[in-house]
């Protein structure tokens, strides 16, 4: 296999192993893919089986796969916490090796198409795949569920599919299809039974609330443990990446006094996503070198070459780039560790300050969407000279070795620290694009009544982009005042001062990137969009006060002031 794509489809079943057992069963009968993994969840009621494959048998085994559901799931009959529209509810095409994502979205395309005219069901198209812009995020394709769905259908044209007839089957509902890149699907589990924060939490750190950006986050309940979930996909995990999730998580926890109880992956997990020791950082309860895509397809494909070479026949050539066949030693872990610390070195976070103040004070005209710049930025910038003056006291509070509790809280921060340093400087310049695009939607067409409402519909998606940059901003300088307070606890009275001006920087970068969120608001007819944005930059403005002033109390207390 020199061309491998995965399939990653949630099943609306996860209570019946003998069921789940026949759909891996159809995959597996497409020679040229190999099942991965199978994740199931008795209180989602959900599974979800990763396989690959090569170009000509991944649509194949997704489309018997898709009949084997239909035969064996009544959605009729379903129950379960997790959102769903199908008995394949959700059939994602991923590439791996060998393939674009041009290339995946053609395969969502063809196997939607046919699972459309083979099973009788009907599909929409989602991500990359979705031929309506209304259609890309999954939640707007699935809102309201089977049973709404069910209702609509067939009278509501903005609910027709895809593909097929306008009508639902009658047990296995719709399926959504699609393309996208790699994600992490990673639930942090809370050791409360109270729903509400829960829901709290997942609306507080998701990126369309203006919590981390390339995340998104539902509350769920699991009776069966007596616990709740935060259940969670990074996006684009290169950007929001599995310890910026949880710590957010956690952090919002701590709001409401509640404990981690521990984290799982669901499916596989890309070697790129785990820069560290992810037993020691993230306390994922079902963590195994198995859970590593790149360690599985490896392990698949020496099997492969095992049996060929068995029959008495030349094996494929197709080793995975990366971890390969590798276990997870005690080196890997060890070197995993080291790399702790400082992500973005000093200088070059003093360089993008310098060339960011030279930017903003130059005489360029605004009108330049590449140039553009300004508060929102500097916001950023802000927030990130906030999180070097606390790496500062980390280091030193780490060298001083008091206790080795402050050195491990210590050390902790500083990655912590060094992390949300370097997505700030990253949000400096996705303000100054996200503006570009309010620019360049302002200057599109307008001569007809078609032109005028099309421009009109840009110009307000462009200004949600503008006003969630900053709320990020403002969560990310949150995070940061935190981690100062707790540092100003930990250090000496010499170092406060320092660990007072950075949560000061801290809260004007709240302040400074709130003042983006008012004003790009101001101009969105979408009320609920607004209202959530607009309390969300308010609590944190809130939150951040108070972190500046009981930081800046422990200083006067400790100068008898």
């Amino acid at each position: 296999m020199e061309r491998i794509v995965e399939c990653v489809p949630n099943f609306s079943e996860g209570r019946r192993p003998e069921v789940i057992a026949r759909l891996v069963e159809a995959v597996e009968s497409v020679e040229g893919t190999a099942v991965l993994d199978t994740h199931v969840d008795a209180d989602h009621n959900r599974s979800v089986i990763t396989f690959v494959g090569g170009v000509e048998a991944i649509v194949e085994a997704a489309v018997r796969v898709a009949a084997r559901a239909a035969e064996l799931i009544d959605l009729r009959q379903h129950a379960g916490v997790h959102p769903r529209v199908g008995a394949l509810d959700v059939l994602p095409f991923v590439p791996v090796r060998g393939v674009t994502l041009e290339d995946c979205i053609h395969l969502a395309h063809e196997a939607g198409a046919r699972i459309a005219r083979e099973v009788g069901v009907p599909v929409y198209f989602y991500e990359s795949a979705a031929r309506r812009p209304d259609r890309v995020n999954l939640e707007d394709v699935r809102r309201g569920g089977f049973e709404l769905l069910r209702e609509e259908i067939e009278t509501n044209p903005e609910r027709a599919p895809d593909e097929g007839a306008a009508r639902i089957h009658e047990t296995a509902g719709a399926s959504v299809v699609g393309a996208r890149s790699l994600l992490v699907a990673y639930n942090i589990n809370l050791d409360t039974t109270d729903l509400s924060i829960a829901r709290r939490i997942a609306r507080a750190v998701r990126g369309r609330d203006g919590g981390l950006r390339f995340l998104k986050a539902l509350g769920f309940e699991l009776r069966e443990r007596n616990l709740t979930q935060v259940s969670l996909n990074l996006v684009r995990f290169q950007k929001t990446e599995l310890h910026h999730a949880f710590e957010a998580v956690r952090r919002e926890a701590e709001r409401y006094g509640v404990r981690v109880a521990g984290s799982e992956i669901v499916g596989l997990v890309p070697q790129a996503a785990l820069d560290r020791s992810a037993e020691y950082f993230l306390r994922i309860e079902n963590f195994s070198p198995d859970l590593v895509l790149e360690n599985r397809i490896a392990s698949a494909l020496a099997k492969r070459r095992e049996l060929v070479a068995a029959q008495g026949t030349d094996a494929a050539s197709g080793d995975v780039r990366g971890v390969g066949a590798q276990s997870w030693s005690a080196d890997v872990e060890a070197e995993a560790i080291k790399r702790r610390g400082v992500v973005v070195p000093q200088r070059e976070v003093k360089d993008a300050s310098i060339e960011h103040a030279h930017v903003v004070a130059a005489d360029v005209p605004q009108s330049v969407p590449d140039e553009i710049t300004g508060g929102g930025a500097a916001a950023a910038h802000a927030a990130s000279l906030a999180a070097a003056l606390g790496e500062m006291v980390a280091h030193l509070v780490e060298r001083k070795g008091k206790q080795e509790d402050m050195e491990r809280e210590a050390r902790d921060a500083l990655q912590a620290l060094g992390n949300l340093r370097a997505r700030l400087v990253e949000a400096a310049d996705e303000d100054g694009a996200s503006f570009a695009g309010v620019v360049g939607a302002r200057r599109m067409p307008g001569r007809s009544d078609e032109e005028r409402r099309a421009r009109a519909n840009a110009v307000e998606e462009a200004l949600k982009g503008a006003a969630a940059v900053p709320l990020e901003v403002a969560s990310l300088a949150v995070q940061v005042g935190e981690l100062l307070e707790t540092l100003a606890e930990l250090g000496e009275p010499a170092w406060l001062s320092d660990s007072a001006a950075g949560a000061q920087l801290a809260l004007a970068a709240v302040v400074a990137a709130r003042y983006n969120v008012l004003v790009n608001a101001s101009e969105i007819e979408d009320e609920e969009f607004t209202g959530e944005h607009l309390s969300r930059a308010d609590d944190l403005l809130e939150r951040a006060r108070e972190i500046a002033a009981r930081v800046e109390a422990s200083l006067m207390e400790s100068i008898g002031r």
